[in-house]
């Protein structure tokens, strides 16, 4: 049974966020990156995707992704602006509905033990994203 949650909204919080601007926000540097361009891009998708589980080089951003993802999922993305949580959401419905191994990879990888997917399960629900 393939388990989805919005435990990933903070994969494109991150992925806008990408470092912390100080200790209550992340900051907005990577706010207008185009999340669209990289899910439509193999190649640009692929290469995020591999640097979050270790399996790729990483560039400076994903570093930093990696770096704020642990705490943006442990602080519900509190240090998200509403533009970084849209974007997350966004991701998390794209992988989810396109990547399901690459989902199923990044869950064991940053929720080993479900303490997000049972923590956001019901908010994902009401937003609509299939758990």
């Amino acid at each position: 049974m393939m388990m989805k949650s919005i435990a990933f909204v903070v994969v494109v919080a991150a992925c806008l966020a990408f470092a912390i601007a100080d200790d209550t926000k992340y900051t907005t540097k990577y706010d207008n990156v185009d999340i669209d361009e990289i899910l439509k891009s193999e190649r640009l998708f692929k290469n995020y995707y591999n640097c979050l589980v270790d399996q790729g080089k990483c560039t400076p951003d994903g570093r930093e992704l990696k770096t704020i993802l642990p705490d943006a999922l442990k602080t519900e993305c509190s240090k998200c602006n509403e533009n970084q949580k849209k974007g997350a959401e966004k991701v998390i419905r794209y992988i989810i509905d396109n990547k399901p191994e690459e989902w199923k990879t990044l869950q064991a990888k940053f929720d080993p033990d479900q303490v997000y997917y049972n923590k956001y399960k019901a908010e994902a629900e009401k937003r609509g994203i299939k758990v």
